[in-house]
């Protein structure tokens, strides 16, 4: 399969985006965790559900004394980037 030049531009473009948001969660700007509601807000519930039951995301204690459990935030926004690539689509 060939890439075009524009799906080229937008893979290059969502690692750029991953890359500024892994920097900005070494950095202690934004929280590398986000709740499971809040990725149900920001992806939609049924498709944060299905991303769990295939096991592509996984809830996680942030601290090994946490009681909530939280969603790694580079895990899934990559996910989300690989279901919304015309690639991946295919």
């Amino acid at each position: 399969m060939e890439i075009t030049p524009l799906t080229l531009r937008r893979m290059l473009a969502d690692a750029a985006e991953l890359g500024a948001q892994t920097a900005l969660a070494n950095a202690g700007v934004i929280k590398p965790w986000i709740s499971k509601a809040e990725a149900y807000r920001r992806y939609g519930e049924r498709t944060v559900k299905r991303w769990l039951d295939e096991d592509l995301i996984k809830l996680r204690a942030s601290t090994p004394s946490a009681v909530k459990r939280h969603i790694n935030l580079k895990e899934i926004e990559e996910v989300n980037k690989a279901y919304n690539t015309p690639i991946y689509q295919h």
